[in-house]
Parts: C-alpha cells; sequence; structure tokens
C-alpha cells in the first residue's frame, strides 16, 4: 500500500514538475528540494582504473610473476568454445537421471510408488532408500548424517527421495512426476533462527565459546554499555552452471565421473562408500567449473552419487544437470546468522568489551555449519581489538536445505557483527565512524581473541589510501548538499575494512599436491588439486612453474583436475588454492631443476629442448611430484599453544557512495573504490578480476 501511494506521489511530481517547465502552472508551485522526487535510475556511463604494482625492470622479460596475464580459458570462454561438465557429447546408450524430491519440509514418508513412471517405455530404473544398505546411504562432508536418498522420514522441502533414470531429460523429468510419494506430516517445522531458539533445536556441539580477559570487570569500568544486536540472511551462489554429474563404467568395476564440484576427492570418496567400490576404482574429473563461491564443495554429492551410483549398477553411462529452479531449491545458501551483543567502551569511543552470542541456521543437516561458525567467531571483530571478549556460538538446526560453504565461509558475517558495533558505539559517543575505526583498529604485534598475533597488520595504510583516492571528505560534503537539496533522494557513504584470515579451519586440509611431466619435445603438462572454477588458478599454477623452470608460458599446459593425477585433495576454497598448489607446484619444479641441473652444466649454451632431450637420452626422470603443507598452523589453547590459527591475513577497504529513492526503495551505486593488501599479487589482472567479482 505503501508503494501504491509512493508511486501515485511520484507520478504527481512527475506531472507537476512538466506543468511547471511548460509555464501552464506557476513554477513556485513545486518547490526546488521536491522536484527530484520525480526521477528514475537509469544506468550511468561506466568508468573505472586499476592500480598495482609494476614488476621491476630488471625482471626477465619471460618471468610471468607479478604481470597480468591473461586467463588461460578466456577466449575460449568469451567465444562460447569451453566445455563444461554438460557439454561432453553424448556417448552410445548414454540415459538421464532426474531426481524425485520431497514437497514437505518435515514428514515421514508413508509410501513411495514408482510404478507409473516405470511403465512409461524409455524409463529405465527407479532408485530409493530401498537399493542401498543403511550404511551405504548415509552420507555427508564431516559427519554421516544425510541421506542419499531420504529414508522414512524427510527433513525439508527439496531433500532427493528417489531418481528416475531414463532416456532423455524430458522424458525422466516427466517420469519423476509420475512417482507417488505420500506423507504424514510432523511438526513442529522450524525455518527461522528464532523458532530454533524457542524450541532449542541445536546440533550437538552448541554453545561453543571463545574467551579473553574479563568481560564482566570491563562492563562495570566502562563509561557506557550498548545493547544491541543485528541480522544478514541467506544468499544464493547463483553460479552460471548449475550442479553437473556425468557418470560412465569402465571395465566391469571401474567408474570414470565428470563432475561440477570444488572437491572431487570427496566426490571419488563418497561415490566410493556408495558404490562399495574401493577409491582406486573410481576416478572423479573437473576440467573447469562454471562458477562455485562454495556451493560445489560439498553439495555436489546430491548429484554425483545418485548419477554414480546408476551408471555403476545399469553399467551404461549416466547424466544430470539440474534445472535452476531444483538447483535452487536443492542445495542451500549462504548461511544466516542474529547477533546478540553486548559492548562495553570509553567515552571517546575505545572499546573495552565485548560479549556477543551468533547463533547461525543451518539447514536440516551440518554440511560444514559448524566450520563456518568457527571463522564467524573468529572474525566478529573485524579490524579492532577488544582486549575483554567472550564470544558464544549457536548451530540451529530448521527444516531447511542444508546451509553451506560460500565465498567467505563466514568471516562476510562474521564481520557485519563488527561493522554494527563500531556504528553503534560511534552513534552512542557522537564522534565520526572513521574516527571510532582509527581509534580501535588492530595495529602490529597485538594479539586477536584467539591468541594469534598480527605480525603485519596494514589496515591504517589501507584506510588512508582508500580515503584519499575516493576525495572521502568532499564526497561526505557533496552528499550532506544533496541531502539538503533534495527531499525524496538521499545519498550516503559507508567505509569498510576487512581482515580475513587464510587457511582452512580444519587442520588437515591444508596441504596440496602436484604432478608435472616434461615429454621429449620440452611441453610441460603441469596438474594440480586445485579446480579451476573461472578464478584463474590455472594461469597462476603455469606462471609458478614457468619461473620456476625458467621456460614461457606457452610451453606449459594444464589439462583438468583429475584424481588419478593428484590423489586426496583439498577442496578449492578457503582463498589458499594459488598458496598450497602453487607451492606444490615449485616443489615438482625444484625437483626437475636438480635433475636437470648436470644437463645445464654440461650445455650452458644449449636451449630449453636440448637440455631435455639430451636428459631423456641420459634416462633422467623427467617427471615429479611436489607436495606442500602450510608449516605452523593449527592453535589450539592446549594442545597446540604456539602455533597459529591462520597462515596470514589479508586487508582491504571499501568505500561507496549509494543514492537511494525514498520513495520507491529504488537504489543505485554511484561510486566505489577499493584498496586491498594482497602482497606481490602472482597475477594483477586476475586478483583485480577477483576483487571487482567479489564487489
Amino acid at each position: 500500500r505503501s508503494l501504491v501511494v509512493s508511486l501515485f506521489f511520484k507520478a504527481y511530481l512527475a506531472i507537476s514538475r512538466k506543468l511547471c517547465d511548460a509555464g501552464i502552472v506557476p513554477t513556485d508551485s513545486l518547490s526546488p528540494k521536491e522536484r527530484s522526487g520525480a526521477d528514475t535510475f537509469h544506468t550511468p556511463v561506466l568508468r573505472s582504473a586499476q592500480l598495482f604494482e609494476r614488476v621491476s625492470g630488471e625482471q626477465n622479460s619471460c618471468d610471468p610473476i607479478g604481470r597480468p596475464k591473461i586467463h588461460s580459458s578466456a577466449l575460449k570462454q568469451a567465444t562460447g568454445e569451453a566445455i563444461y561438465t554438460d557439454d561432453i557429447p553424448r556417448m552410445d546408450g548414454e540415459a538421464y537421471l532426474a531426481l524425485v524430491l520431497s514437497t514437505k519440509a518435515r514428514a515421514k514418508i508413508t509410501k513411495l510408488d514408482a510404478s507409473k513412471a516405470l511403465e512409461l517405455p524409455g524409463v529405465h530404473a527407479f532408485f530409493s532408500h530401498a537399493d542401498l544398505s543403511k550404511h551405504e546411504n548415509e552420507v555427508g562432508p564431516v559427519f554421516h548424517d544425510e541421506q542419499v536418498f531420504a529414508d522414512e522420514e524427510v527433513h525439508c522441502v527439496g531433500q532427493i527421495v528417489g531418481a528416475i533414470v531414463a532416456e532423455s531429460k524430458a522424458l525422466a523429468q516427466r517420469a519423476s512426476r509420475l512417482v507417488q510419494v505420500e506423507y504424514e506430516e510432523l511438526s513442529p517445522v522450524i525455518v527461522t533462527i528464532e523458532q530454533a531458539i524457542e524450541h532449542q533445536t541445536y546440533f550437538p556441539g552448541s554453545p561453543r565459546y571463545m574467551t579473553k580477559g574479563n568481560v564482566e570487570e570491563a562492563f562495570a569500568a566502562a563509561d557506557h554499555v550498548y545493547e544491541g544486536g543485528c541480522r544478514m540472511g541467506g544468499q544464493e551462489h547463483f553460479y552460471l552452471e548449475t550442479h553437473a554429474a556425468v557418470a560412465m563404467p569402465r571395465d566391469s568395476d571401474e567408474l570414470e565421473l565428470f563432475c561440477s564440484t570444488q572437491h572431487p576427492s570427496e566426490v571419488q570418496k563418497l561415490v566410493a562408500h556408495v558404490t562399495g567400490l574401493p577409491s582406486h576404482r573410481i576416478v572423479c574429473r573437473a576440467k573447469r567449473l562454471g562458477g562455485g563461491f562454495g556451493g560445489k564443495e560439498s553439495r555436489g554429492i546430491m548429484v554425483a552419487l545418485p548419477v554414480a551410483l546408476a551408471a555403476y549398477r545399469l553399467r551404461r553411462p549416466v547424466r544430470c544437470m539440474l534445472d535452476r529452479d531444483e538447483d535452487m531449491l536443492i542445495t542451500g545458501t549462504r548461511h544466516p546468522f542474529l547477533y546478540k551483543y553486548k559492548v562495553g567502551f570509553t567515552k571517546e569511543g575505545f572499546i573495552t568489551a565485548c560479549d556477543i552470542e551468533c547463533y547461525t541456521n543451518a539447514g536440516w543437516s551440518m554440511d560444514l555449519s559448524f566450520s563456518v561458525l568457527d571463522r564467524a567467531m573468529h572474525h566478529f571483530e573485524n579490524c579492532y581489538r577488544i582486549p575483554n571478549v567472550r564470544v558464544g556460538g549457536w548451530i540451529c538446526k530448521t527444516n531447511l536445505a542444508s546451509n553451506t560453504a560460500f565465498r567467505g565461509f563466514g568471516g562476510p558475517q562474521g564481520m557485519f557483527a563488527g561493522e554494527h558495533i563500531i556504528r553503534d558505539v560511534a552513534r552512542t559517543v557522537g564522534r565520526d565512524v572513521v574516527d571510532v575505526m582509527r581509534l580501535n583498529f588492530y595495529k602490529t604485534g597485538d594479539l586477536t581473541h584467539y591468541n594469534q598475533q598480527l605480525e603485519r597488520f596494514p589496515i591504517e595504510r589501507c584506510l588512508q589510501d582508500c580515503l584519499e583516492q575516493s576525495r572521502y571528505n568532499e564526497k561526505c560534503a557533496e552528499i550532506a548538499r544533496f541531502n539538503s537539496e533534495n527531499r525524496w533522494r538521499k545519498r550516503g557513504i559507508a567505509v569498510v575494512p576487512t581482515k580475513y584470515g587464510i587457511a582452512f579451519g580444519v587442520m588437515h586440509l591444508n596441504q596440496g599436491g602436484a604432478l608435472i611431466n616434461i615429454y621429449a619435445d620440452g611441453s610441460v603438462l603441469l596438474s594440480h588439486g586445485g579446480v579451476e572454477i573461472g578464478q584463474g588458478l590455472n594461469i597462476k599454477m603455469i606462471q609458478c612453474a614457468a619461473r620456476s623452470l625458467g621456460i614461457p608460458i606457452e610451453l606449459i599446459h594444464i589439462s583438468e583436475t583429475s584424481t588419478d593425477k593428484v590423489p586426496n585433495t583439498s577442496p578449492t576454497a578457503a582463498s589458499v588454492g594459488s598458496d598450497l598448489n602453487g607451492m606444490a607446484v615449485l616443489d615438482a619444479c625444484q625437483k626437475l631443476n636438480k635433475r636437470l641441473a648436470p644437463i645445464k652444466e654440461l650445455l650452458p649454451e644449449g636451449t630449453w629442448q636440448e637440455w631435455i632431450n639430451k636428459a631423456y637420452f641420459e634416462r633422467i626422470s623427467l617427471s615429479a611430484t611436489g607436495f606442500y603443507a602450510i608449516p605452523d598452523i593449527g592453535y589450539h589453547p592446549e594442545t597446540n599453544p604456539s602455533a597459529r590459527t591462520y597462515s596470514y591475513y589479508t586487508n582491504g577497504v571499501g568505500i561507496s557512495v549509494v543514492e537511494i529513492d525514498c520513495l520507491t526503495g529504488d537504489h543505485q551505486v554511484l561510486s566505489t573504490d577499493i584498496v586491498m593488501d594482497i602482497g606481490s599479487s602472482i597475477n594483477p589482472a586476475i586478483d583485480i578480476g577477483q576483487i571487482e567479482g567479489a564487489f
């Protein structure tokens, strides 16, 4: 109703302005402050500039590190020639799989009948929990608290109940709608965090606490104590390529999968679990992904496992790619969070204590929720040093699709709370928020509330550079003037600093592997444990190998990520893909350089091809594996107090100016300036693309 009235009023302003301009009514009948209320937003001409560190003039022209090199698949992607999972040509005898999904949020399955579907010509099979043992049906990325197919009870709308295999996609989807599923609904159905708090439905392990100092004493001594809260909702990943998998039997007891996943080793492991085959008989391959953002770290199993099972049982290739509506229904989102906090601070705005409760909506299964909550608890203070802290975390179990990893993995949710807190403090003491930020910033050498020393913390420099680059003070004055002159359109400016810890929260994942094969013609095939998700990982790995081997990048090729080339890989996630796999690539290169050193000494004027040719005839191995594990991390207050939680931190500051239409709620971002400190970039073109893409 409010919007309708506002739109009617907007039309009145537009008509009045035209009448004034035409001289039909007096020009003073519409005040200057009201006139802009008639305007609507139009996309402005986009202008941008990117500034980055240039390589030294002394660097070898053949050395690609630090240079803005084009993404390995850029031209193929721009022309549509890039092959994704579902672009793999159809094979003889291939069938299509469609999923049967729950339509109830919480219910017992009283009847499951696929007889009508199986009567259709061209429908080959129906799979459900009855086709697997209880053990085989129980899966999950960490805790085996999920099922391949729902067994007896469904816990959310979109849970997989069964799978139909047919000759074509259209037929499989039509048949899936003929499968009869009857339910006995259960209560309560819990959807929101508040409902979970009311019913005390938490996963085991909740609550968990981190403490530092004494918050009660600090509150008693504080000039001000403020209590508040904030919340943020979920977010759909909306990768351009939905979840997809193609499985084909090889020989009588081997399976090969092409899968759109960030974690091929996890798919391999769980396919082995479901089919009863050992892992060495299963190969999972990923050429490239059409985006992932964390949504394909653990959720790929929901498509890959039914497809692999069907291919193994039917002895024929099977394919499935989710439609967008299925993908959004099945796969979950970023974790929503609710925060309740109490903060103590001085009259100048210096924060002395914070007691904060973090509640996250995990959905119906655990998935990666504990790790997401941990990172949110580690990042709640963002860039601000708080001497006395108590942070508690609760993982709420609800009847939603299981929420999962999403770019930042709890970090953005945690920082969101910190930025609310700093603004509450600034508002209470009546100071500019930037001044209060500076007053509370961590300094190099400070300890976080989880006892990690900040070895290098350049947030002040990032902030100052961003303020100058954005002309912050001038823009603040322009915004104040604009807002005083326009009643129905307002502008605002936001300054947001960030601190993000680099490492997996789970210790054993902080490892990477690589395999390098050099062929007799001097060409190099590089394999590593990371997946190319569009983020430019492959070109960075090629650059690392090119520098280490001293050859042009044109001589190096990465075919795909495959579990038979590099085993036991970690997911490509947590912003450590370049770190882990790049160091593993260097390790392999160093082994090869050591073997080639005598040849180079013998032929100092030789070319790369001549050295390789000589090495081949000298029977020197031209294949090497590389491995890297991040050292000195895995902090635990009792068992490993000297280690760090994160390998290091990245910092950045963003400043955005936004205009809103107060009548309709429409908005437009007018300008954004971002300064990121990421050290010396391997490839500035890729890193700037990642920063702009994230924004």
